[in-house]
């Protein structure tokens, strides 16, 4: 990647930030990024990073090279009715799904589609950038909102998974501060070891089980209760609603 590449960010929002910070920590130095936004409120937080900060969209496309598009829905046709006219060849547009939580951006994984006139080089290139931001996946369209459902809503289903497991260990005694730390720690474990095994995940629940023993009488009593049943209808449920706010969204306006 090219040490001299301009990152911009129109909008200043969790999306941008999340990104911002994982961009830093790979080979983009804060004297490349512009970021704007039409208040003070969320650019503080970038100039703490020594980010150069802006009100004009226009400022940070013109001295960008690759620019990610990071307010809300129904703001962007206005946005790039903006600055459609100095957009040229040499910029890479990135448009940040709605919904993406900072903690999806900064421990999660991403999901991105090239448009049509997106090459390879620039999925390429979008990969170098995001590289420290955690999983970078190139999809069809049509799985940008299944990722919504899975990874940015399932962000808070795995928070609330831990926060039972808290909540059973309080229940037989002990101590809640010290039972949401092991959930937490818990809920780490697992999910590294199932990114660097390549194992499927019943494989490795089966490696934890011992016949007659405590995890295969833990497993029954979640079965009993659904929660492989309730864990597939959240995500469908997710995905679902972020079909309709995208249905929404192009319904309010768009550019040819």
């Amino acid at each position: 990647m090219d040490s001299q590449l301009q990152v911009g960010f129109i909008g200043a929002g969790n999306m941008a930030f999340g990104i911002a910070k994982g961009i830093l920590s790979g080979n983009v130095p804060p004297t490349n990024v512009k970021v704007s936004a039409p208040s003070l409120r969320n650019l503080g937080r970038f100039q703490e990073l020594n980010i150069s900060t802006t009100h004009s969209n226009t400022e940070v496309v013109c001295s960008c090279d690759v620019l990610f598009v990071a307010v809300k829905p129904h703001l962007v046709p206005t946005v790039l009715s903006e600055i459609s006219h100095h957009v040229t060849d040499r910029h890479t547009i990135v448009s940040v799904a709605a919904g993406v939580t900072l903690a999806t951006l900064e421990e999660g994984a991403l999901l991105f589609t090239r448009g049509t006139h997106a090459k390879q080089e620039h999925g390429a290139l979008l990969c170098s950038l995001l590289q420290r931001c955690g999983l970078v996946e190139e999809g069809p369209e049509a799985w940008i909102d299944i990722h919504t459902g899975l990874s940015g809503s399932g962000v808070a289903f795995v928070y609330l998974f831990a926060e039972a497991l808290a909540e059973g260990a309080v229940k037989m005694g002990m101590p809640g501060a010290l039972a949401h730390r092991i959930a937490s720690q818990t809920v780490l474990g697992a999910g590294q070891l199932l990114l660097e095994s390549d194992k499927h995940p019943a494989q490795l629940r089966s490696e934890v089980c011992t016949p007659g023993g405590t995890t295969i009488y833990g497993l029954h009593a979640l079965e009993q209760g659904g929660v492989r049943a309730s864990t597939m209808a959240a995500v469908e449920s997710a995905t679902e609603r972020a079909r309709e706010l995208g249905r929404k969204t192009a319904g309010s306006g768009s550019m040819k």
